[in-house]
């Protein structure tokens, strides 16, 4: 699909090499469609990576996308330069006064911290509100979605005994519904986090549904109000490496890691890992741009 993003942003690079197409300003003004807005809340230390994972995740429909990086005022990024923040990003009073048709609010690593420790907190808090009137659809990861069943419905994470890590076999609860259409009757997803919701507090809740689970990872997707928002506690959008980089750089702390399961071959870490998960990852990203951002959406704000 198009992706229509600064022309000068250091993951459009990337992406062309790819052959993923990437679609600067000035060639998306001359088309004569609207293209869908999305934004991307990318709380994330390493931006870099996260914009390019969820890019090349969002460029497999047909649709043009116009991509707005956002950020909060509240917290300061140490892992990324300010330069490329400054540069790339829009701060949330920038673009609280229009609207979007798909927002994205990634995860953080600040799971293990009570909700109101974290220095954001109160902005994202109003960002998620925000959301409710001037957003189509909002699709939550990891920690996002966590954040989100504890703001909306009073849902507690809960911390667990080790590191969810690694890859995970998950089975579809509903095929009938389309975020999932086309999904096989399992399929793998990487995790990677400390805390978890549990499935009983979720089904507790009459306003939610899952949709996917695991016997071992727990719940992967849920949803609430016909797709309005979407909970996804896994990380779909995760590239061949990006576990084998979280592994190497908690071994290289010297912290207790257990090597990523079903993730290296014969789990042997010096072995490159099979992508299995790609192709249900770009299915979920299409279904959620497809269904429940354009053909809910209005032409007209």
């Amino acid at each position: 699909m198009p992706i229509k993003v600064p022309s000068d942003l250091p993951a459009r690079a990337i992406l062309e090499r790819e052959n993923i197409f990437v679609m600067d300003e000035n060639r998306a003004l001359n088309q004569d469609i609207r293209p869908l807005k999305i934004g991307i809340l990318n709380l994330m230390p390493l931006k870099e990576d996260t914009e390019l994972q969820l890019l090349r995740s969002l460029s497999n429909t047909p649709l043009q996308l116009d991509i707005t990086f956002i950020t909060v005022s509240s917290h300061e990024s140490k892992n990324t330069a300010q330069s490329h923040i400054n540069k790339f990003y829009e701060p949330f009073s920038a673009v609280k006064g229009g609207r979007f048709d798909g927002l994205i609010i990634t995860g953080a690593p600040v799971e293990q911290m009570e909700f109101e420790e974290v220095d954001y907190w109160q902005e994202l808090v109003e960002i998620m509100d925000w959301s409710e009137t001037h957003v189509t659809s909002t699709y939550f990861i990891c920690w996002g979605a966590q954040a989100a069943l504890y703001h909306f419905y009073g849902i507690k994470k809960k911390l667990l005994p080790h590191k969810l890590f690694g890859l995970y076999p998950h089975q579809v609860l509903n095929r009938k519904e389309p975020l999932v259409r086309g999904f096989d009757d399992e399929f793998y997803m990487p995790h990677s986090r400390h805390t978890t919701v549990e499935a009983g507090d979720i089904r507790s809740c009459q306003e939610l549904q899952i949709v996917a689970e695991s016997q071992e990872a727990g719940v992967f997707v849920a949803m609430a109000q016909e797709g309005r928002k979407i909970f996804v506690f896994g990380h779909p959008e995760y590239d061949r490496m990006t576990l084998d980089k979280e592994y190497q750089r908690d071994k290289g702390k010297g912290l207790e890691i257990q090597i990523p399961k079903n993730y290296y071959p014969n789990d042997n870490s010096s072995q490159r890992p099979l992508l299995i998960w790609r192709a249900h990852a770009n299915t979920l990203y299409t279904n959620w741009i497809n269904y429940y951002v354009y053909q809910q959406t209005p032409y007209v704000w």
